[in-house]
């Protein structure tokens, strides 16, 4: 029992995420901040990591909290529809990642700390204030997305520097054509709860011509740090194959949505490494 209860809390903060949240803290802070990160803002840049990864890992036990009902039609395999875990102890264990991750976010810098808070409290009330409005939960989930990119660089105190806020947007838009997608492929359950998404409400179909515009929109976005000289051909060469990557994604939605939100999600991932790899050429020069 306690091996199983063990892999249900584990599940329930979903390591994958939690981990790839804190990455994209990390890049932003690298993107801001260069070698820095592995020196002086050393301690800042793990500190915001964490907080990155307790707030993620909060903002998912407190989602499957309040969505067991859904979940038990849409995702019967997560913690609280199999019984591995108990909606109460999802929500003790959500409380108690919220609080470590106001802790750790209060040792940065102020502006950093405000959008950790700001963050905290958007990740804590998203099913109940903001998921069962058509378009408004996916633009949430789009706007903490791209913020944590501006959180790692706020963390080093560069919250401004050449490239973060294309890099923002970027991930920002892409995870909108993405939120918009997964309400596609949730419409079974999401209508039996009555939840009223952008799907139901306006269609599917007319969903994924959205996604697929935002898509295309963060897509010419990933142009902007060439056109204004911060990167140069090194982030080019890694950036086109994730605009394709996304691009296919966004196009494949239409036939399996399932298929299509995960190489939108890999395709944000690549670009992100783009803007690593564009930092790093500079800072080795």
């Amino acid at each position: 029992m306690a091996v199983g209860l063990a892999r249900g809390l584990v599940d329930l903060v979903r390591p994958g995420n939690t981990v790839a949240a804190a990455v994209l803290t990390f890049t932003g802070a690298f993107v801001a901040a260069g070698l820095a990160v592995s020196g002086g803002a050393a301690g800042a840049t793990a500190a915001a990591a964490f907080a990155t990864a307790a707030a993620t890992g909060g903002g998912n036990a407190v989602n499957d909290y309040f969505d067991r009902a859904i979940d038990a039609v849409n995702r019967p395999d997560r913690p609280i529809p199999r019984d591995a875990v108990s909606a109460h102890g999802a929500l003790a264990l959500a409380i108690a990642l919220f609080a470590a991750a106001v802790v750790a976010a209060a040792t940065l810098p102020t502006v950093a700390l405000v959008i950790a808070v700001v963050n905290a409290a958007a990740l804590a009330s998203y099913t109940r204030a903001f998921k069962s409005r058509p378009g408004v939960g996916n633009l949430v989930i789009a706007l903490l997305t791209g913020s944590t990119f501006l959180f790692g660089g706020a963390a080093v105190g560069q919250p401004l520097a050449p490239g973060l806020l294309v890099m923002a947007a970027l991930a920002g838009a892409t995870t909108l054509g993405r939120e918009l997608v997964k309400d596609v492929e949730d419409v079974a359950g999401d209508r039996e709860e009555g939840l009223r998404t952008l799907p139901i409400v306006a269609g599917e179909r007319p969903a994924l011509v959205l996604a697929t515009v935002v898509v295309g929109m963060s897509v010419l976005a990933s142009g902007f740090p060439v056109v204004l000289g911060t990167f140069g051909l090194a982030y080019l060469a890694v950036v086109l194959p994730a605009d394709a990557v996304m691009l296919h994604g966004a196009v494949r939605s239409f036939s399996d949505p399932g298929t299509g939100q995960r190489r939108l999600k890999a395709g944000m991932f690549l670009a992100a490494a783009a803007f690593v790899v564009g930092r790093a050429v500079t800072v080795v020069r």
